[in-house]
């Protein structure tokens, strides 16, 4: 390392070590996780199915890929995608905060531990020619992360450099007392915040308390204040996000808080177990190991200490942060108190299904002029289905008559049928979007094809319980349109005016567009008309 000769020197080396940390592991964690592949997703997918996999997969693929925010935003993704519930999630987020103490005992062994730094340039040159000569490969991706891991020893050389030349214009909050521990738990999560990095700026806090800068006591106050900091991006990446990615941010902010609370409050209890086990370790003289074993104790302690709380929170936050969307897919008649019932569990299935025949009405028309239903409406219908499939089937564990099974099992069809009508609109919208080319002659039959089935959902709106028809002649105008649209597509895909790829496209689309209508129309006609009251069956 240059020696620092100027005062502007320090604060020089002190940037250039900040900069080579972060964009160091930027390219460790973004080689890794290129390496890792679609594997990063098949564990995180199938390795949750417990408390214990799932904080295991967390702490693994955090320790692995070196990036608690990766982590926490892949798994975030998944819930919104259906891959995991926001239980599984949890877990997977409260590992995460355990793996990315891995950082801390990195820059402990790499930096101050193991005398690497003749390593870290020829490692910085191989991983750039392996990655430069084998790019889109696992052998280019593996290349990143071990120039990223060779810019880490450097910047952590640099970062010692810049604080030790710093160290006589270096004023920081060291001593004891409930002020002070809170302006270095403030400063930590000042830290975190301008770096926007827990692990730089617990690498600073390392490599200030191996310069001599910082005691124990008040370096564990700051690393408890960097911990903290790193729900500001979770708080950021919550900003106009989904549901269920609000939730499991605002479990990531509560689990942080909670474990930042109670490491503040016992914060001379930790400091010595942590000197204890140092100690007993026999690296009681490198305060830089106790802290790196600080920062991993107080994160299990917060996992010890979320453990009973995990359900009730998970619980809590599911009535919260909720979406338009999400609150029509939760059944408005049924209660489960009605399965004794049979007549007014028959009454209240049949408004369920009023809302559920709407709800398919409303994606099929989007999907009719050309606009893709958003995914959480369909994906509403599908809940509110289920929902009643689940109620109809607990009706029938009591004691029925053949006409209310009969009557009951109609009803579940009814609402198979409006499902595969919002299904299909989705398909119809998607594959109508596949290709931008465009036939006069198509598209006027395409607006009469519309026309006719726009004309449909009104009277499927307004259709009664025990509707025979519904608009028949509607019905049958919409069926011609339909035809003359197939033999207007088929024949601009003859003459050349469309491909024939734009062709099978739009008749795609047309197809489900039509079938979705006719799902639809079933499951109107075949409502079955309210029952008269009549006495239930005794036991």
């Amino acid at each position: 390392m240059t020696e620092l000769a100027t005062p502007s020197a320090p604060w020089l080396a002190l940037a250039g070590g900040l900069g080579f940390f972060l964009l160091g592991l930027e390219l460790l964690t973004d080689g890794l996780r290129l390496a890792a592949g679609p594997n990063l997703q098949r564990l995180l997918s199938r390795a949750t199915d417990t408390r214990w996999r799932g904080l295991g997969t967390g702490i693994l693929i955090t320790a692995l890929v070196q990036s608690s925010s990766l982590v926490t935003f892949a798994t975030i993704g998944f819930v919104n995608a259906g891959l995991l519930t926001l239980h599984q999630s949890l877990w997977v987020i409260f590992g995460a905060n355990i793996g990315t103490t891995v950082t801390g005992w990195l820059v402990t062994l790499v930096g101050f531990e193991w005398a690497l730094e003749s390593w870290a340039l020829p490692l910085v040159a191989i991983g750039a020619f392996f990655h430069l000569t084998g790019k889109n490969t696992r052998r280019g991706a593996l290349g990143l992360a071990l120039a990223g891991f060779g810019l880490l020893i450097t910047a952590i050389d640099l970062l010692k450099s810049g604080l030790g030349g710093a160290a006589a214009h270096v004023t920081l909050p060291i001593g004891d007392g409930p002020l002070l521990r809170l302006a270095q738990t403030g400063a930590g999560f000042l830290l975190t915040v301008l770096l926007f990095s827990s692990s730089a700026a617990t690498a600073l806090i390392l490599t200030a308390i191996h310069s001599g800068l910082i005691d124990l006591s008040s370096a564990a106050a700051m690393v408890i204040g960097a911990n903290l900091g790193t729900s500001v991006k979770a708080f950021l990446a919550a900003i106009g996000a989904t549901a269920n990615a609000k939730r499991a941010a605002a479990a990531h902010i509560l689990f942080n808080t909670l474990t930042a609370v109670v490491a503040f409050l016992i914060l001379p209890a930790l400091v010595t177990v942590t000197t204890a086990l140092t100690a007993w370790s026999g690296a009681e003289r490198d305060p830089a190991i106790a802290i790196a074993l600080f920062h991993t104790l107080f994160n299990v302690l917060g996992v010890v200490l979320i453990w009973p709380l995990a359900n009730p929170m998970a619980a809590w936050l599911q009535r919260h942060f909720r979406t338009r969307e999400e609150d029509e897919a939760q059944p408005r008649y049924l209660d489960h108190t009605l399965v004794t019932i049979p007549d007014l569990a028959l009454s209240a299935l049949q408004h369920e299904l009023v809302r559920l025949r709407d709800m398919a009405s409303a994606i099929l028309e989007r999907a009719i002029v050309g606009t893709v239903p958003d995914p959480t409406a369909v994906h509403a219908v599908r809940t509110l289905t289920h929902a009643i499939a689940r109620f109809i089937a607990a009706m029938n564990q009591g004691t029925l008559t053949p006409q209310l099974i009969d009557t009951s099992e109609r009803l579940l069809r009814v609402a198979r049928y409006y499902e595969s009508a919002a299904r299909f609109a989705e398909e119809g919208a998607h594959a109508w979007g596949e290709y931008d080319e465009r036939d006069p002659s198509v598209m006027a039959a395409w607006e009469r094809f519309r026309t006719a089935a726009l004309a449909l959902l009104p009277t499927a709106r307004n259709a009664p319980h025990d509707a025979a028809t519904v608009g028949k002649s509607d019905d049958d105008t919409m069926e011609a349109a339909y035809q003359d649209l197939k033999a207007a597509l088929l024949a601009a895909g003859s003459r050349g005016a469309l491909s024939i790829a734009a062709m099978d496209a739009q008749l795609r689309a047309a197809s489900a567009i039509h079938r979705g209508l006719q799902q639809l129309r079933k499951g109107i006609t075949r409502t079955p008309p309210p029952l008269t009251p009549q006495k239930t069956p005794h036991t």
